[in-house]
């Protein structure tokens, strides 16, 4: 299915939000629950999967639909059409603190993985699937980096990061990133997990067991600060954290 063209302006910095406009009959699927305001004339309908295959039959958009949830997704999706006269717009806000990509699929030979909670929207006729990285590396750490989405077609596509976003192109090079940093890469990149070095690195050196390694030629996008970090430091900023701590380093000077 060809995907509808979809013209849109990115507004803010640190928490973004994404304006699409659509022309009469244009639709833009999104994620449930991602919808920050919508103009009159563009109507809303929940649906099982994406809208990528119209003549699919009831058990292939379950089958599809329910695929998502290995991602932790919602199964459904919200198709926002615009039935109006003229040029109606529609906007769609990132879940947290971080910044919104822009990618013409067709720009890169129609494919993008994308890490499992990075998808915000994109033209209707883009197809999202599941991703599942084969690698016994990458499954023996199952949540990050083993299960991703994957979109097909030859429209826009908004994908959410964390913090601050940087696309770096490979050429047949190596890339190791913490394995929560990854946005987004084009699918002829070779995706591994890997031990981080040493037992002592793994132990004493704060960046987690595990690392992403990248190899190949293409399109990698990274984020500085992915949700998982950000809930860390929370819980570690909040109060019942720091009462929690002294109580502890109390216990060991009064011992």
């Amino acid at each position: 299915m060809i995907s509808h063209e979809i013209d849109y302006k990115i507004v803010g910095d640190d928490i973004q939000f994404v304006e699409i406009e659509l022309d009469p009959q244009e639709t833009v699927v999104a994620e449930a629950g991602a919808m920050m305001f919508m103009e009159d004339g563009i109507t809303f309908e929940t649906k099982l999967g994406d809208g990528s295959t119209p003549n699919q039959g009831f058990m292939g958009k379950v089958l599809s639909a329910g695929s998502r949830l290995i991602t932790g997704e919602s199964i459904f999706m919200t198709h926002f059409t615009n039935h109006g006269y003229g040029k109606r717009k529609v906007a769609f806000a990132a879940p947290y603190p971080g910044k919104i990509i822009p990618i013409n699929l067709k720009q890169i030979k129609g494919q993008l993985v994308v890490q499992k909670d990075g998808f915000l929207c994109a033209a209707l006729g883009t197809k999202i699937s599941i991703h599942l990285n084969r690698k016994l590396g990458a499954g023996l750490v199952g949540g990050e980096g083993f299960i991703l989405q994957k979109l097909d077609g030859d429209g826009m596509a908004f994908i959410h990061a964390g913090g601050t976003v940087v696309e770096k192109t490979l050429t047949n090079e190596t890339l190791r990133i913490d394995t929560g940093c990854i946005v987004a890469y084009e699918p002829q990149i070779d995706f591994d997990i890997e031990t981080a070095g040493s037992l002592k690195s793994m132990v004493f050196g704060g960046e987690g067991l595990f690392v992403a390694t990248l190899r190949g030629t293409g399109r990698v996008w990274l984020q500085s600060m992915p949700i998982r970090k950000l809930i860390q430091r929370l819980s570690i900023m909040s109060p019942a954290s720091r009462k929690e701590g002294r109580s502890i380093l109390g216990g060991f000077l009064e011992d």
